[in-house]
């Protein structure tokens, strides 16, 4: 039997995460054993477990992974997506999981990783406020409220080009920087408004603040991709073929996920002691994508996970035209879908 992946959790610092990248988590059952032979990997995540994460722990409990000659020996928690790039993009990891947007950003600052796949086909972030105070209707509606932002990661990458997309000056908010877990702030009336994570937050939100005035980015301008996962240049260029057998192996997690989000919310619970009354909360989050995300026109065409040039450019430039990156990187430096349009037998 192959032993299950370390799992390690909450890391608060880049440094705290290399301390405990060498220690022993919890992990679920092992899944079916993979060849002698196997390839050895380590993924990293952008922030702690949530729903969008199951498949990943889904393909190991399935044994995806092991029919692909896959082992995962760690899945590591991180605490950005800007840091996780950064760590993978260093070799601190194989592959990862990624705000795409945010890793156009990562890119023009010439981190070499490129997205494989787009598990949301839209992007789930949207600001909140909590609806007894404060209706958002469009992003004018943001004007003179008090928002808490954090001056890196997806979520301020996602804020700046929402304001800019829109012609509304930061300088017409007032804003707090707050740390993670910033909806918090919210909670407790330190903020007016935050940027959150439909298929993350907002189920925590609506569970500690009551109803929610949700200003989605997709329906102002912010016509982006999600989250989705990413690997090095360096990985697709030397070892081709371990990327094809990952990007199998997710995607079969992936719809195992989508056709059984309770039992895949279960896995993901299951995965570490820490998590184990989480597993409602995690079928919620994972509804909201299956709902809203994880499906589009252009996976009926082309299957889960795929990906066009038309949808990278936009993003491109979005962030470029609205300064959110001062040099703009190729479609070609951001993305390779091949991995998810491969004929392949799976």
């Amino acid at each position: 039997m192959s032993r299950a992946p370390r799992f390690v959790l909450a890391a608060t610092s880049l440094a705290a995460l290399a301390a405990l990248t060498a220690c022993a988590g919890g992990g679920s059952e092992p899944g079916p054993s993979a060849p002698a032979d196997a390839d050895h990997i380590t993924i990293q995540l952008d922030y702690q477990p949530r729903g969008l994460h199951a498949p990943l722990f889904v393909a190991e409990q399935q044994g995806f992974f092991a029919d692909e000659g896959i082992v995962v020996d760690d899945i590591l928690t991180g605490t950005s997506s800007g840091d996780t790039l950064r760590l993978v993009g260093q070799g601190q990891g194989d592959f990862g999981v990624s705000d795409l947007p945010t890793l156009v950003v990562a890119r023009s600052q010439e981190v070499p990783v490129k997205a494989i796949l787009a598990t949301n086909q839209s992007s789930p972030l949207a600001m909140c406020a909590k609806a007894d105070k404060h209706t958002l209707n469009s992003p004018k509606d943001l004007e003179g409220l008090k928002v808490g932002v954090q001056s890196s990661g997806s979520t301020y990458v996602f804020y700046k080009a929402l304001l800019a997309a829109n012609g509304i000056d930061p300088s017409a908010l007032t804003e707090l920087t707050v740390n993670p877990p910033y909806e918090s702030y919210l909670v407790t009336d330190q903020v007016d408004t935050v940027p959150c994570y439909t298929d993350a937050e907002v189920p925590i939100l609506q569970k500690s603040a009551g109803d929610l005035s949700i200003l989605m980015g997709s329906e102002f301008g912010y016509d982006t991709y999600g989250t989705g996962i990413f690997t090095t240049d360096k990985m697709i260029q030397e070892n081709p073929d371990l990327v094809q057998r990952f990007t199998n192996a997710y995607l079969k997690g992936l719809q195992y996920t989508i056709d059984n989000p309770a039992e895949a919310a279960k896995t993901l619970a299951d995965s570490d002691p820490q998590l184990a009354d989480k597993a409602p909360l995690y079928e919620q989050q994972l509804q909201a994508d299956i709902d809203n995300t994880f499906t589009s026109a252009d996976t009926e065409a082309n299957g889960l996970g795929s990906m066009d040039d038309a949808t990278w450019q936009k993003t491109i430039d979005l962030l470029f035209g609205q300064g959110v990156i001062s040099t703009e990187p190729a479609v070609a430096d951001v993305q390779d879908p091949t991995f998810v349009t491969a004929d392949t037998d799976n």
